[in-house]
């Protein structure tokens, strides 16, 4: 039964994942106080009619520094490399106002498809120095009432042969950033600057989230030597790898070695759909590899994995609009994912990149914050396979959007 003192807000016959049958979730403070059926207490009620309900989708990897660049830049079509220089031709110019107003765009657009938690990579160099940090800084800030963002500082072009890339990573760690990030396939000395990045991540005592592996050729990796450090440091559970394409190139046996390698080490895999999709396979005239780790498949092996955005409108992924429902729905469509592994799909986007964040605090339970999802749809599975939206959202107890369903206009 619900606590005597009275309820701020109820949800009733919320479908919940696991639960056998409709629950009333009730709301004191921000945080849910009882989860039940029929909850007999009187506070305003939000009536969800069996829809099913999640404590939103977490995003692990976004580029918000750098969203929405198309029509500023020539966009030639090419691969990592040029996407890479597309942009860093750009960003002497960004400055902290054009690189709020971009971020703002893709967080308007992703509370408003479900996402409740975010974390974002931001990159620091001499050339943009740290204006991409103040923008996000800001934006975490002002958005705190939609979402809890998370900023990542890492050093997209190399940190060995970019002088005074390290020093500025140090300030904005100081500064408040929250995690630090990696790019070793742009350094000049890749295991130098894993080695670097361990290094600092130990004496402010903060999380590692690395760009990896980033092609198409199995035939080296640094994760081997992101995996040596990660036990070598004692940071079991803190390291994070993303895209890792080089997996998509693995024969089954290999695979589980690297998935047994990746678990041992407490090391997590995050897969970026749009990204890797559009960005590999381009010197392929047919028969183009789809370059998308078997992520549903090392989760069965028990890596932590995740499914998320990257980039949005930019020439790393020129399309997009923060739905990670979407971007699950994508990955199950490339990886041929069928119907009894949606369930997995769907955990990529919620409970497994909760786990990679170390979010204590997430998910629909008693002394948790009021953060919830209503999907048109009677099971999150459901909602997969169909794209059915979010229609609603809650952050802290408190509505942060709504999506009324389409009204069909048919002949009297």
């Amino acid at each position: 039964m619900a606590e005597s003192a009275p309820l701020d807000l109820i949800f009733r016959q919320a479908s919940l994942p696991g639960a056998s049958r409709p629950m009333d979730l009730g709301v004191r403070s921000g945080r849910f106080v009882a989860i039940e059926p029929d909850l007999a207490a009187d506070a305003p009620e939000v009536m969800l009619g069996g829809r099913a309900v999640l404590p939103g989708f977490v995003d692990s990897h976004v580029h918000l520094d750098k969203a929405c660049l198309l029509g500023r830049c020539g966009h030639a079509r090419g691969g990592l490399k040029q996407a890479i220089a597309a942009v860093s031709a750009m960003k002497r110019d960004f400055t902290v106002a054009d690189i709020y107003a971009r971020g703002a765009q893709v967080l308007d657009s992703a509370i408003a498809r479900g996402t409740t938690r975010m974390r974002t990579h931001v990159e620091l160099d001499p050339r943009i120095g740290l204006r991409g940090f103040e923008a996000v800084t800001a934006l975490r800030r002002d958005y705190a009432w939609g979402l809890d963002l998370s900023i990542c500082v890492f050093p997209q072009e190399g940190l060995t042969n970019d002088p005074g890339t390290e020093a500025l990573l140090v300030e904005a760690l100081e500064r408040g950033a929250d995690l630090l990030g990696g790019c070793p396939y742009t350094d000049t000395d890749p295991h130098r600057q894993i080695a670097i990045l361990f290094e600092l991540a130990r004496r402010y005592d903060v999380d590692l989230d690395f760009h990896l592996d980033f092609d198409l050729d199995p035939a080296w990796m640094h994760l081997d030597e992101v995996c040596r450090q990660t036990i070598a440091q004692g940071y079991e559970g803190r390291v994070t790898i993303g895209h890792v394409t080089k997996l998509s190139m693995l024969a089954p046996d290999a695979l589980a070695r690297v998935a047994t390698r990746l678990r041992e080490a407490g090391v997590a895999v995050t897969v970026l759909p749009a990204t890797d999709l559009y960005l590999m396979g381009r010197d392929a005239s047919h028969a183009v590899p789809r370059g998308l780790a078997p992520a549903h498949r090392l989760v069965e092996s028990g890596v932590v994995c995740s499914v998320a955005t990257n980039n949005v409108l930019n020439p790393f992924t020129p399309f997009g609009d923060g739905s990670l429902l979407r971007m699950a729905n994508l990955y199950a469509n490339a990886a041929q994912v069928g119907p009894e592994d949606f369930a997995r799909c769907i955990s990529m986007i919620t409970t497994l990149p909760a786990q990679l964040m170390r979010l204590s605090d997430y998910g629909i339970a008693l002394g948790k914050p009021a953060d919830l999802i209503v999907l048109d749809a009677e099971t999150a599975e459901t909602a997969l396979a169909a794209l059915a939206e979010p229609v609603m959202g809650f952050k802290n107890g408190r509505r942060s959007f709504s999506r009324p369903a389409a009204t069909l206009h048919r002949p009297d």
